[in-house]
Protein backbone atom coordinates (compact mmCIF):
# COMPACT_ATOMS: atom_id res chain seq x y z
CA UNK A 1 0.00 0.00 0.00
CA UNK A 2 2.88 2.37 0.74
CA UNK A 3 4.37 1.35 -2.56
CA UNK A 4 1.29 2.56 -4.41
CA UNK A 5 1.65 6.02 -2.86
CA UNK A 6 5.24 6.37 -4.03
CA UNK A 7 4.39 5.72 -7.67
CA UNK A 8 1.59 8.27 -7.49
CA UNK A 9 3.94 10.96 -6.15
CA UNK A 10 6.44 10.37 -8.94
CA UNK A 11 3.78 10.77 -11.65
CA UNK A 12 2.54 13.94 -10.06
CA UNK A 13 6.02 15.37 -9.88
CA UNK A 14 6.62 14.50 -13.55
CA UNK A 15 3.48 16.37 -14.64
CA UNK A 16 4.59 19.39 -12.68
CA UNK A 17 7.96 19.39 -14.38
CA UNK A 18 6.30 19.18 -17.81
CA UNK A 19 4.00 22.09 -17.08
CA UNK A 20 6.84 24.16 -15.70
CA UNK A 21 8.94 23.42 -18.82
CA UNK A 22 6.07 24.38 -21.16
CA UNK A 23 5.47 27.59 -19.22
CA UNK A 24 9.16 28.42 -19.29
CA UNK A 25 9.38 27.85 -23.05
CA UNK A 26 6.29 30.00 -23.59
CA UNK A 27 7.67 32.81 -21.44
CA UNK A 28 11.01 32.62 -23.23
CA UNK A 29 9.26 32.66 -26.61
CA UNK A 30 7.23 35.70 -25.63
CA UNK A 31 10.31 37.40 -24.23
CA UNK A 32 12.24 36.64 -27.45
CA UNK A 33 9.40 37.96 -29.55
CA UNK A 34 9.36 41.14 -27.46
CA UNK A 35 13.10 41.63 -27.71
CA UNK A 36 13.96 40.24 -31.14
CA UNK A 37 10.62 39.82 -32.94
CA UNK A 38 9.37 41.59 -36.11
CA UNK A 39 7.64 44.78 -34.96
CA UNK A 40 6.80 46.01 -38.46
CA UNK A 41 3.23 47.03 -39.28
CA UNK A 42 1.35 44.78 -41.67
CA UNK A 43 -1.68 44.99 -43.93
CA UNK A 44 -3.52 42.19 -45.67
CA UNK A 45 -4.03 42.87 -49.38
CA UNK A 46 -5.83 40.85 -52.03
CA UNK A 47 -3.30 40.02 -54.74
CA UNK A 48 -5.85 40.49 -57.51
CA UNK A 49 -6.21 44.17 -56.53
CA UNK A 50 -2.58 45.08 -57.15
CA UNK A 51 -0.23 45.08 -60.12
CA UNK A 52 3.11 43.33 -59.80
CA UNK A 53 5.95 43.82 -62.29
CA UNK A 54 9.43 42.36 -62.57
CA UNK A 55 12.53 44.55 -62.50
CA UNK A 56 14.66 44.05 -65.57
CA UNK A 57 17.81 45.38 -67.16
CA UNK A 58 17.48 46.82 -70.64
CA UNK A 59 18.01 49.75 -72.96
CA UNK A 60 16.52 52.95 -71.51
CA UNK A 61 15.19 55.17 -74.30
CA UNK A 62 15.31 58.78 -73.11
CA UNK A 63 12.17 60.23 -74.67
CA UNK A 64 8.87 61.78 -73.71
CA UNK A 65 5.48 61.50 -75.34
CA UNK A 66 3.87 64.84 -76.20
CA UNK A 67 0.92 66.02 -78.27
CA UNK A 68 1.47 68.12 -81.39
CA UNK A 69 -1.14 70.12 -83.30
CA UNK A 70 -0.72 70.66 -87.05
CA UNK A 71 -0.28 74.30 -88.12
CA UNK A 72 0.69 75.88 -91.46
CA UNK A 73 4.42 76.37 -91.97
CA UNK A 74 3.79 80.12 -92.18
CA UNK A 75 0.86 82.39 -91.44
CA UNK A 76 0.44 85.76 -93.18
CA UNK A 77 -1.89 88.23 -91.48
CA UNK A 78 -3.89 90.69 -93.55
CA UNK A 79 -3.93 94.14 -91.96
CA UNK A 80 -5.51 97.32 -93.30
CA UNK A 81 -2.72 99.51 -94.73
CA UNK A 82 -5.28 102.28 -95.25
CA UNK A 83 -8.57 102.89 -93.52
CA UNK A 84 -11.85 103.36 -95.32
CA UNK A 85 -15.29 102.02 -95.98
CA UNK A 86 -15.74 98.51 -97.39
CA UNK A 87 -17.19 98.73 -100.89
CA UNK A 88 -16.94 95.08 -101.94
CA UNK A 89 -15.97 91.70 -100.50
CA UNK A 90 -14.89 89.38 -103.30
CA UNK A 91 -13.64 86.34 -101.37
CA UNK A 92 -13.91 85.27 -97.73
CA UNK A 93 -12.09 81.91 -97.67
CA UNK A 94 -10.56 79.21 -99.83
CA UNK A 95 -7.37 78.99 -101.92
CA UNK A 96 -5.97 82.25 -103.30
CA UNK A 97 -3.06 83.23 -105.54
CA UNK A 98 -0.58 86.05 -105.03
CA UNK A 99 -2.01 89.40 -106.14
CA UNK A 100 -5.61 88.15 -106.23
CA UNK A 101 -8.09 90.87 -105.22
CA UNK A 102 -10.02 89.95 -102.09
CA UNK A 103 -11.90 93.16 -101.21
CA UNK A 104 -11.96 96.88 -101.99
CA UNK A 105 -12.34 99.97 -99.80
CA UNK A 106 -13.03 103.64 -100.52
CA UNK A 107 -11.59 106.71 -98.79
CA UNK A 108 -12.71 110.21 -99.91
CA UNK A 109 -10.17 111.97 -97.70
CA UNK A 110 -7.37 110.01 -99.30
CA UNK A 111 -8.60 110.95 -102.78
CA UNK A 112 -8.62 114.65 -101.81
CA UNK A 113 -5.13 114.32 -100.36
CA UNK A 114 -3.86 112.77 -103.58
CA UNK A 115 -5.47 115.59 -105.59
CA UNK A 116 -3.73 118.19 -103.44
CA UNK A 117 -0.40 116.43 -103.88
CA UNK A 118 -0.87 116.24 -107.63
CA UNK A 119 -1.68 119.97 -107.76
CA UNK A 120 1.39 120.79 -105.65
CA UNK A 121 3.62 118.70 -107.89
CA UNK A 122 2.20 120.30 -111.05
CA UNK A 123 2.71 123.80 -109.62
CA UNK A 124 6.26 123.03 -108.58
CA UNK A 125 7.05 121.52 -111.98
CA UNK A 126 5.89 124.71 -113.64
CA UNK A 127 7.87 126.85 -111.19
CA UNK A 128 10.94 124.75 -111.82
CA UNK A 129 10.59 125.17 -115.58
CA UNK A 130 10.20 128.95 -115.27
CA UNK A 131 13.19 129.22 -112.96
CA UNK A 132 15.29 127.13 -115.30
CA UNK A 133 14.32 129.38 -118.23
CA UNK A 134 15.24 132.45 -116.20
CA UNK A 135 18.57 130.99 -115.15
CA UNK A 136 19.32 129.94 -118.73
CA UNK A 137 18.50 133.48 -119.94
CA UNK A 138 20.72 134.97 -117.27
CA UNK A 139 23.50 132.64 -118.26
CA UNK A 140 23.14 133.73 -121.88
CA UNK A 141 23.32 137.39 -120.85
CA UNK A 142 26.49 136.76 -118.92
CA UNK A 143 28.05 134.96 -121.85
CA UNK A 144 27.00 137.72 -124.24
CA UNK A 145 28.45 140.41 -121.94
CA UNK A 146 31.67 138.43 -121.64
CA UNK A 147 31.83 138.14 -125.41
CA UNK A 148 31.40 141.94 -125.81
CA UNK A 149 34.01 142.68 -123.13
CA UNK A 150 36.39 140.21 -124.71
CA UNK A 151 36.04 142.00 -128.05
CA UNK A 152 36.49 145.44 -126.42
CA UNK A 153 39.50 144.16 -124.49
CA UNK A 154 41.21 142.97 -127.67
CA UNK A 155 40.61 146.33 -129.35
CA UNK A 156 41.90 148.25 -126.31
CA UNK A 157 44.93 145.98 -126.12
CA UNK A 158 45.80 146.54 -129.79
CA UNK A 159 45.45 150.30 -129.43
CA UNK A 160 47.55 150.32 -126.27
CA UNK A 161 50.31 148.22 -127.86
CA UNK A 162 50.31 150.43 -130.97
CA UNK A 163 50.42 153.65 -128.90
CA UNK A 164 53.27 152.20 -126.87
CA UNK A 165 55.38 151.88 -130.08
CA UNK A 166 54.34 155.32 -131.29
CA UNK A 167 55.19 156.84 -127.92
CA UNK A 168 58.66 155.31 -128.04
CA UNK A 169 59.13 157.03 -131.45
CA UNK A 170 57.57 160.28 -130.15
CA UNK A 171 54.76 160.17 -132.72
CA UNK A 172 52.00 160.67 -130.09
CA UNK A 173 51.78 162.67 -126.95
CA UNK A 174 52.31 161.18 -123.52
CA UNK A 175 48.68 162.03 -122.66
CA UNK A 176 47.31 159.96 -125.55
CA UNK A 177 49.51 157.08 -124.55
CA UNK A 178 48.31 157.18 -120.91
CA UNK A 179 44.67 157.35 -121.98
CA UNK A 180 45.02 154.25 -124.15
CA UNK A 181 46.79 152.46 -121.32
CA UNK A 182 44.12 153.35 -118.73
CA UNK A 183 41.37 152.36 -121.15
CA UNK A 184 42.99 148.99 -121.73
CA UNK A 185 43.51 148.26 -118.01
CA UNK A 186 39.96 149.34 -117.16
CA UNK A 187 38.44 146.96 -119.69
CA UNK A 188 40.79 144.14 -118.57
CA UNK A 189 39.72 144.52 -114.91
CA UNK A 190 36.05 144.64 -115.92
CA UNK A 191 36.58 141.46 -117.97
CA UNK A 192 38.23 139.70 -115.01
CA UNK A 193 35.42 140.76 -112.67
CA UNK A 194 32.84 139.62 -115.21
CA UNK A 195 34.59 136.24 -115.51
CA UNK A 196 34.64 135.82 -111.71
CA UNK A 197 31.00 136.81 -111.46
CA UNK A 198 30.06 134.41 -114.25
CA UNK A 199 31.95 131.61 -112.49
CA UNK A 200 30.11 132.16 -109.17
CA UNK A 201 26.80 132.56 -110.93
CA UNK A 202 27.33 129.28 -112.77
CA UNK A 203 28.07 127.48 -109.49
CA UNK A 204 24.98 129.01 -107.88
CA UNK A 205 22.89 128.17 -110.94
CA UNK A 206 23.99 124.52 -110.92
CA UNK A 207 23.36 124.23 -107.15
CA UNK A 208 19.95 125.88 -107.46
CA UNK A 209 18.93 123.60 -110.31
CA UNK A 210 20.13 120.50 -108.45
CA UNK A 211 18.22 121.56 -105.34
CA UNK A 212 15.07 122.19 -107.33
CA UNK A 213 15.44 118.86 -109.15
CA UNK A 214 15.87 117.03 -105.83
CA UNK A 215 12.82 118.79 -104.38
CA UNK A 216 10.80 117.97 -107.47
CA UNK A 217 11.95 114.35 -107.41
CA UNK A 218 11.02 114.11 -103.70
CA UNK A 219 7.58 115.51 -104.43
CA UNK A 220 7.09 113.08 -107.30
CA UNK A 221 8.19 110.20 -105.05
CA UNK A 222 5.75 111.37 -102.40
CA UNK A 223 3.07 111.48 -105.03
CA UNK A 224 3.96 107.90 -105.94
CA UNK A 225 3.70 106.89 -102.28
CA UNK A 226 0.33 108.57 -101.95
CA UNK A 227 -0.80 106.88 -105.16
CA UNK A 228 0.28 103.52 -103.73
CA UNK A 229 -1.82 104.34 -100.68
CA UNK A 230 -4.74 104.56 -103.08
CA UNK A 231 -3.78 101.14 -104.49
CA UNK A 232 -3.75 99.82 -100.91
CA UNK A 233 -7.50 100.37 -100.75
CA UNK A 234 -7.70 97.18 -102.84
CA UNK A 235 -6.96 94.28 -100.46
CA UNK A 236 -4.95 91.64 -102.34
CA UNK A 237 -3.39 88.31 -101.40
CA UNK A 238 0.35 88.82 -100.71
CA UNK A 239 1.17 85.11 -101.28
CA UNK A 240 -0.30 81.90 -102.61
CA UNK A 241 -2.12 79.99 -99.89
CA UNK A 242 -5.36 79.29 -98.09
CA UNK A 243 -7.47 82.26 -97.03
CA UNK A 244 -8.48 81.12 -93.55
CA UNK A 245 -10.91 83.98 -93.00
CA UNK A 246 -11.68 87.56 -94.05
CA UNK A 247 -13.69 89.44 -91.47
CA UNK A 248 -15.31 92.17 -93.60
CA UNK A 249 -18.83 93.36 -94.36
CA UNK A 250 -19.92 95.88 -97.02
CA UNK A 251 -20.25 99.34 -95.49
CA UNK A 252 -18.01 98.50 -92.55
CA UNK A 253 -15.58 101.25 -91.50
CA UNK A 254 -12.01 99.97 -91.29
CA UNK A 255 -9.21 101.74 -89.41
CA UNK A 256 -5.61 101.73 -90.57
CA UNK A 257 -3.70 98.77 -89.07
CA UNK A 258 -6.83 96.78 -88.24
CA UNK A 259 -6.53 92.97 -88.53
CA UNK A 260 -8.76 91.80 -91.40
CA UNK A 261 -7.87 88.19 -92.09
CA UNK A 262 -5.24 85.46 -92.35
CA UNK A 263 -3.64 83.43 -95.13
CA UNK A 264 -2.05 80.05 -94.39
CA UNK A 265 0.97 79.18 -96.51
CA UNK A 266 0.58 75.50 -97.32
CA UNK A 267 3.99 74.77 -98.85
CA UNK A 268 4.56 72.61 -95.77
CA UNK A 269 3.33 72.16 -92.19
CA UNK A 270 4.67 72.32 -88.67
CA UNK A 271 3.47 70.93 -85.35
CA UNK A 272 2.97 73.13 -82.30
CA UNK A 273 3.89 71.10 -79.21
CA UNK A 274 3.29 71.88 -75.53
CA UNK A 275 5.91 70.41 -73.13
CA UNK A 276 6.00 70.22 -69.34
CA UNK A 277 8.27 72.88 -67.83
CA UNK A 278 10.20 70.07 -66.06
CA UNK A 279 12.04 69.47 -69.36
CA UNK A 280 12.75 73.10 -70.30
CA UNK A 281 16.48 72.82 -69.55
CA UNK A 282 16.83 69.73 -71.75
CA UNK A 283 14.88 70.91 -74.78
CA UNK A 284 16.98 72.58 -77.50
CA UNK A 285 16.51 73.22 -81.21
CA UNK A 286 17.38 70.24 -83.36
CA UNK A 287 15.98 67.57 -81.01
CA UNK A 288 14.41 64.82 -83.15
CA UNK A 289 10.98 63.32 -82.81
CA UNK A 290 8.64 61.04 -84.71
CA UNK A 291 4.97 60.15 -84.96
CA UNK A 292 2.88 57.62 -86.85
CA UNK A 293 0.08 58.43 -89.27
CA UNK A 294 -1.82 56.08 -91.56
CA UNK A 295 0.65 53.28 -90.83
CA UNK A 296 3.79 55.28 -91.67
CA UNK A 297 6.35 56.98 -89.43
CA UNK A 298 7.36 60.61 -90.01
CA UNK A 299 10.46 62.39 -88.69
CA UNK A 300 10.35 65.91 -87.30
CA UNK A 301 12.67 68.14 -85.27
CA UNK A 302 12.41 71.19 -83.02
CA UNK A 303 13.05 74.41 -84.96
CA UNK A 304 11.83 77.04 -82.51
CA UNK A 305 11.37 77.23 -78.74
CA UNK A 306 8.95 79.59 -77.00
CA UNK A 307 10.53 80.03 -73.54
CA UNK A 308 7.49 81.64 -71.91
CA UNK A 309 5.94 79.19 -69.40
CA UNK A 310 2.16 79.25 -69.01
CA UNK A 311 0.21 76.88 -66.75
CA UNK A 312 3.36 74.81 -66.23
CA UNK A 313 4.03 74.26 -69.94
CA UNK A 314 6.04 75.87 -72.73
CA UNK A 315 5.70 75.57 -76.51
CA UNK A 316 7.96 74.52 -79.38
CA UNK A 317 7.59 74.34 -83.17
CA UNK A 318 8.58 71.09 -84.89
CA UNK A 319 9.06 70.81 -88.65
CA UNK A 320 9.35 67.80 -90.97
CA UNK A 321 12.85 66.64 -91.86
CA UNK A 322 11.63 64.21 -94.49
CA UNK A 323 8.40 63.51 -96.28
CA UNK A 324 5.13 65.17 -95.26
CA UNK A 325 1.88 63.16 -95.01
CA UNK A 326 -0.30 63.92 -98.01
CA UNK A 327 -3.54 63.73 -96.03
CA UNK A 328 -2.43 65.93 -93.12
CA UNK A 329 -4.81 68.73 -92.17
CA UNK A 330 -4.50 71.86 -90.06
CA UNK A 331 -5.79 71.24 -86.54
CA UNK A 332 -5.01 67.50 -86.45
CA UNK A 333 -3.34 66.25 -83.26
CA UNK A 334 -0.63 63.58 -83.14
CA UNK A 335 1.15 61.74 -80.33
CA UNK A 336 4.84 62.54 -80.78
CA UNK A 337 7.81 60.65 -79.38
CA UNK A 338 10.37 63.37 -78.60
CA UNK A 339 13.91 62.14 -77.96
CA UNK A 340 15.80 63.93 -75.17
CA UNK A 341 19.05 61.96 -75.32
CA UNK A 342 20.81 58.78 -76.40
CA UNK A 343 19.69 55.36 -75.10
CA UNK A 344 21.79 53.44 -72.54
CA UNK A 345 21.59 50.21 -70.52
CA UNK A 346 19.86 50.63 -67.16
CA UNK A 347 17.75 48.85 -64.52
CA UNK A 348 14.12 49.49 -65.42
CA UNK A 349 10.92 49.60 -63.41
CA UNK A 350 7.63 49.93 -65.31
CA UNK A 351 5.66 53.13 -64.73
CA UNK A 352 2.69 52.92 -62.39
CA UNK A 353 0.61 54.66 -59.78
CA UNK A 354 3.17 53.98 -57.02
CA UNK A 355 5.20 56.99 -58.18
CA UNK A 356 2.41 59.42 -57.35
CA UNK A 357 2.14 57.89 -53.86
CA UNK A 358 5.84 57.75 -52.99
CA UNK A 359 7.50 60.27 -55.30
CA UNK A 360 9.67 57.38 -56.49
CA UNK A 361 11.53 57.22 -53.15
CA UNK A 362 10.45 53.71 -52.12
CA UNK A 363 8.48 50.67 -53.29
CA UNK A 364 7.02 47.42 -51.97
CA UNK A 365 9.28 44.50 -53.00
CA UNK A 366 7.91 40.91 -52.95
CA UNK A 367 9.85 38.18 -51.15
CA UNK A 368 10.79 35.00 -53.09
CA UNK A 369 7.60 33.27 -51.95
CA UNK A 370 5.46 36.08 -53.32
CA UNK A 371 3.34 36.17 -50.15
CA UNK A 372 4.83 39.26 -48.49
CA UNK A 373 5.89 42.62 -49.91
CA UNK A 374 8.26 44.77 -47.88
CA UNK A 375 8.93 48.46 -48.13
CA UNK A 376 12.35 49.40 -49.57
CA UNK A 377 14.07 52.71 -50.24
CA UNK A 378 15.11 53.29 -53.88
CA UNK A 379 16.44 56.11 -56.06
CA UNK A 380 14.97 56.86 -59.49
CA UNK A 381 16.67 58.81 -62.30
CA UNK A 382 15.24 59.57 -65.72
CA UNK A 383 11.83 58.49 -66.95
CA UNK A 384 10.03 57.91 -70.21
CA UNK A 385 6.39 57.03 -70.94
CA UNK A 386 7.02 53.32 -70.17
CA UNK A 387 9.80 53.07 -67.59
CA UNK A 388 11.65 54.73 -64.75
CA UNK A 389 15.42 54.40 -64.57
CA UNK A 390 16.44 52.81 -61.20
CA UNK A 391 19.73 54.16 -59.86
CA UNK A 392 19.76 52.40 -56.46
CA UNK A 393 17.76 49.90 -54.40
CA UNK A 394 16.58 47.26 -56.88
CA UNK A 395 18.12 44.41 -58.84
CA UNK A 396 16.98 42.69 -62.04
CA UNK A 397 14.62 39.79 -61.35
CA UNK A 398 13.02 41.27 -58.24
CA UNK A 399 9.29 41.84 -58.27
CA UNK A 400 7.63 45.03 -57.07
CA UNK A 401 4.11 46.39 -56.70
CA UNK A 402 3.72 49.22 -59.24
CA UNK A 403 0.04 50.06 -58.77
CA UNK A 404 -1.12 52.89 -56.49
CA UNK A 405 -0.25 52.77 -52.77
CA UNK A 406 -2.94 55.23 -51.73
CA UNK A 407 -4.94 52.59 -49.84
CA UNK A 408 -1.96 51.08 -47.99
CA UNK A 409 -1.37 53.90 -45.53
CA UNK A 410 2.21 53.80 -44.29
CA UNK A 411 2.58 50.11 -43.38
CA UNK A 412 5.93 48.35 -43.61
CA UNK A 413 4.72 45.07 -45.06
CA UNK A 414 1.85 43.83 -47.18
CA UNK A 415 0.60 40.29 -46.68
CA UNK A 416 -0.65 39.13 -50.06
CA UNK A 417 -3.74 36.92 -50.12
CA UNK A 418 -5.01 34.90 -53.03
Amino acid sequence: MGMDRKIENKAKKRRQIIWISVATVFVLAVFYQIIFGDKSSRLNVDIDKITVEEIREGSFLDYIAVNGTVEPIQTIYLDAIEGGSVDEVIKRDGMVTEGEKLASLSNINLLLEISRHEADVTRNVNDFRMTRIQLDQQNLRYRNDLLDLSYSLKQAERRYNKNQVLREENHISHEDYELSKEHYENIRRRYEIMQESYKHDSIYRVAQLESMEESLEAMQNNLGLVSRRLDALDLRAPVDGELAFLDLEVGQIINRGERLGRINVLDSYKLRVEIDEHYISRVVTGLPGEFEFAGDSYDIEITRIYPEVEAGRFGVDMEFTGSVPSQIRIGQTFRIRLELGESRTAILIPRGGFYQSTGGQWVYVLDPSGSVASRREIRIGRQNPRYYEVLEGLEPGERVIVSSYDNFGNVDKLVLRQ
